[in-house]
């Protein structure tokens, strides 16, 4: 019971940080935003939930991996991320671009 708990509280807190991103900070939402983001060179960490398709999935984190961006890979579904982010849809990959008064891309290296 209390990996189960532990992966909860990480998820909650994950999401309290995208609230506080999409509030103060710069995000973008969707694949072809993050790919064009990720070959400008602007972002700064990339999120791609848990049923983002393969293909996509591979091809972000190859130009991730080229760009020297930073990727975590979300725990929900994209479902869940586009609900994090305060949107009504779903959303498998997120691009943060400024983090703003969250502390996202310093709790995210730690991991």
């Amino acid at each position: 019971m209390a990996p189960g708990k532990k992966v909860k509280k990480n998820t909650d807190t994950m999401n309290s940080r995208l609230k506080l991103v999409m509030k103060s900070g710069k995000a973008t939402l969707g694949a072809k935003n993050t790919i064009r983001t990720l070959q400008n060179g602007k972002a700064k960490l990339i999120l791609i939930s848990s049923n983002c398709p393969p293909l996509r999935k591979s091809e972000i984190e190859y130009l991730a991996m080229l760009a020297k961006t930073q990727v975590h890979h979300y725990q929900g579904n994209n479902t869940a991320l586009g609900t994090a982010c305060g949107k009504f849809f779903n959303c498998s990959v997120m691009t943060v671009l400024d983090g703003g008064d969250s502390d996202i891309l310093s709790s995210t290296q730690k991991e």
